[in-house]
Order: structure tokens, then C-alpha cells, then sequence
């Protein structure tokens, strides 16, 4: 799956992408719409994004996905306990991309 969160950004200057990546805004905005349908689950302890989405999406590096949908920063900084929302639907995010 090549679904890249850099590939829809403007470059801004001197070849470098400045400010939040658009396709975070975009997920954002497709699950606060319903463009996106998602479900939730409670992190348990050593839970990992990158394992997540490896199992639901067949792709480690889709971390960001979940994060986005969650509302999360810094995915490596997600303690036990935190609810997440994931994307059912992988399409659905490549529709809002």
C-alpha cells in the first residue's frame, strides 16, 4: 500500500513542507464528518500503532493513520489505556487523500 501523509503538501520553501501535513487534516475532518467510518478500542499495555496498523492494515508504516484519526501527536507516546479510533476502511482514507 502506498499511502504517503507528504504526497498532497504544498512545498512551501526551499523544498522543505512547513506546518501540520494536510492529509492529518483530512483524516481529521473525514472521521469528524462521517466520510470515514472507524472504530475504537482501549490501548492495552505494550500495545504499539505500528502493530495496529501493520494487523488491520497489512502495513506497519500506517501508524499515522490511526494517529491522525485519533487526534494523537506523538504515536510513540501513547500510554495503556488511551481510546483510539481506526479506520475501518483503508479506501475511505484514500478518498479523503
Amino acid at each position: 500500500m502506498a499511502l504517503n501523509r507528504y504526497e498532497n503538501d504544498t512545498v512551501v520553501r526551499d523544498g522543505r513542507i512547513l506546518g501540520t501535513n494536510q492529509a492529518i487534516i483530512r483524516i481529521r475532518d473525514g472521521v469528524n464528518t462521517g466520510a470515514i467510518s472507524v472504530a475504537s478500542r482501549i490501548l492495552q499495555e505494550g500495545e504499539r500503532l505500528d502493530v495496529i496498523a501493520n494487523e488491520l492494515y497489512g502495513d506497519g508504516r500506517l501508524w499515522w493513520i490511526i494517529a491522525a484519526a485519533s487526534e494523537i501527536g506523538w504515536w510513540l507516546q501513547v500510554p495503556a489505556g488511551t481510546r483510539i479510533v481506526y479506520p475501518q476502511n483503508i479506501s475511505e482514507v484514500e478518498a479523503v487523500l
